[in-house]
């Protein structure tokens, strides 16, 4: 898989197929900032205007499965339908399938970025095609890679003939096999060099003061008036027995005797 062929390299559909793919790649690589791949947000379709027919957005459903987002004009008439949610898989042959499915994992799941070469077969109405496929790994929301900008390019293999009056892909659906593939694995940005600990002056730095308690100040009060100390009442003297004992109270009297 990762091995790449060029059988196809000197076609013209070949030649569009890499041209269309070389600036949509730059397009990616120009988002990157840093970082191994961009995230869909940063995707603006006015970037990609020129290959904007032949672009899609896949989002990944499964291990080995993703599901068009967004299509291009060019990849719906390859279908003869519209193929938003429909699985990439669906453009191909049932004997491609895994090879795809295998490709589509590995953009996700290493993160790589994928391209194959493509074949359609001629048929009834339908000339034979030449394709061009290439996926871009992008990050979501919460920056997992569950996301790939990519294109796909089909041509007739010859010019048609004027004659024939039929210039485009024949009659849909189409379906491709993979002539060739190749996987690119991402490459790590490199780690930053981390910032060299002050060397020791010799000198004894001073107590840390995190730990110490703050000294209190005076609250001041503000608007508030300020506020006389409370001095409260003396007590009467009927509240001062009612709090006394019965015993303290027998001996505040004192016993008179009379003498006879």
């Amino acid at each position: 898989m990762d091995r790449e062929t060029d059988s196809n390299a000197a076609s013209p559909a070949s030649a569009k197929g890499r041209r269309v793919g070389n600036e949509l790649h730059a397009y990616w690589e120009a988002l990157l900032d840093g970082r191994p791949m961009p995230a869909r947000a940063d995707i603006d379709p006015r970037g990609i205007d020129r290959a904007l027919q032949f672009a899609f957005i896949l989002e990944r459903v499964a291990p080995g499965m993703a599901r068009f987002r967004l299509a291009g004009q060019h990849i719906c008439d390859l279908m003869g339908m519209e193929v938003r949610g429909m699985p990439l898989t669906s453009l191909f042959a049932p004997e491609a399938r895994k090879q795809i499915a295998d490709l589509t994992e590995a953009v996700f799941a290493r993160p790589a970025i994928a391209e194959a070469q493509l074949a359609s077969a001629a048929g009834l109405g339908k000339p034979e095609l030449t394709g061009h496929l290439l996926m871009l790994p992008l990050t979501d929301d919460f920056e997992a890679v569950t996301r790939a900008l990519g294109c796909f390019v089909a041509e007739p293999l010859r010019a048609p003939d004027a004659a024939d009056g039929n210039p485009d892909a024949g009659r849909a659906p189409r379906r491709f096999t993979v002539s060739a593939a190749r996987i690119k694995p991402l490459e790590k940005p490199p780690l930053r060099d981390p910032q060299p600990s002050p060397r020791p002056t010799g000198r004894r730095s001073p107590p840390a003061h995190s730990f110490e308690q703050p000294v209190p100040t005076a609250a001041t009060s503000g608007f508030a008036e300020s506020q006389t100390p409370y001095t409260p009442r003396p007590k009467s003297r009927a509240a001062h027995l009612a709090e006394m004992t019965p015993e303290e109270r027998r001996a505040m009297f004192r016993v008179v005797r009379q003498e006879g």
